[in-house]
């Protein structure tokens, strides 16, 4: 799908994924990057998805030409040969994980390359004090599939610590503590060497909240 500008003026997005076929309308909509199956499916459910200015149904199909509406936002169905790509990335510190930054600070699309017909989409984020491997894919569905803690995708963090933590410590971080949006555990610590008082350690999560290693 392509991003028409909307109605009321909205900037319009990079290229979303393609079709070639009549195809479910959740389907074609999580292929180009804009939630999983079944969030839309609740969308649609709701009303809130419509098709060529008409509320969408669920199950309905969409095709090259058909006009897509969600959040005052629009995309064009188009059928293009293209096929999904996937890269690494190595984020810099410095740079944000979003599509656009009010802030006007740099963005971790803005070194990628151009693609035709589709959109890139990062597999989870890292903040901007963070440096690291970020996956990066025009495949909607599958960057939902990995993000989804269901799946249990592993999430591996190299972490400094200033200061001195003793086993009791690390047994709490693998057993559960509380954060503000709920509790969260690391399935895996691994101590990585440093010296006193400033020890590094390897963590793994099964999920991606926001900062939350750092919390």
């Amino acid at each position: 799908m392509n991003q028409r500008k909307n109605p009321q003026g909205g900037r319009a997005a990079p290229d979303t994924g393609p079709t070639h076929k009549p195809e479910r309308l959740q389907k074609i909509m999580a292929s180009a990057g804009l939630g999983s199956r079944r969030a839309l499916e609740k969308r649609i459910k709701a009303g809130d998805v419509r098709i060529n200015n008409t509320v969408a149904s669920l199950g309905q199909l969409a095709t090259n030409g058909d006009i897509v509406s969600l959040d005052d936002k629009e995309w064009k169905v188009v059928a293009t040969g293209s096929k999904h790509r996937n890269l690494v990335y190595n984020k810099p510190t410095g740079e944000v994980t979003t599509r656009s930054d009010p802030q006007g600070r740099r963005t971790v699309f803005d070194s990628l390359p151009q693609v035709q017909g589709a959109r890139w989409v990062a597999v989870g984020r890292l903040d901007i004090n963070t440096s690291g491997l970020l996956l990066m894919t025009t495949d909607g569905e599958l960057a939902h599939a990995m993000m989804h803690p269901s799946n249990q995708v592993d999430r591996e963090y190299a972490c400094r610590i200033f200061g001195e933590v003793n086993e009791e410590q690390l047994a709490k971080l693998k057993e559960g503590v509380m954060l503000d949006d709920g509790p969260a555990h690391f399935s895996d610590i691994v101590s990585a060497g440093g010296t006193e008082g400033n020890r590094w350690f390897h963590v793994t999560l099964l999920e991606g909240r926001n900062r939350e290693v750092r919390r």
